[in-house]
């Protein structure tokens, strides 16, 4: 899988955030600060609806 960081990611080495790899017609989701562990995977139309979601409505102080 090819996976990708977020551009917002923290930390010296840009590990504080999560990876996400696009698997049709699913998005998969991972820790990056532990990328053995699990993956979530979720229709990509679903991922596409939270991001937006969240670009609409970003949390308080961010």
């Amino acid at each position: 899988m090819n996976w990708r960081k977020s551009t917002y990611s923290g930390g010296g080495e840009g590990n504080t955030c999560v990876e996400i790899a696009e698997v049709h017609p699913r998005i998969a989701i991972r820790d990056s600060k532990a990328p053995a562990r699990a993956t979530l995977f979720v229709p990509a139309g679903s991922f596409t609806a939270f991001v937006e979601s969240v670009k609409r409505h970003p949390r308080p102080g961010a």
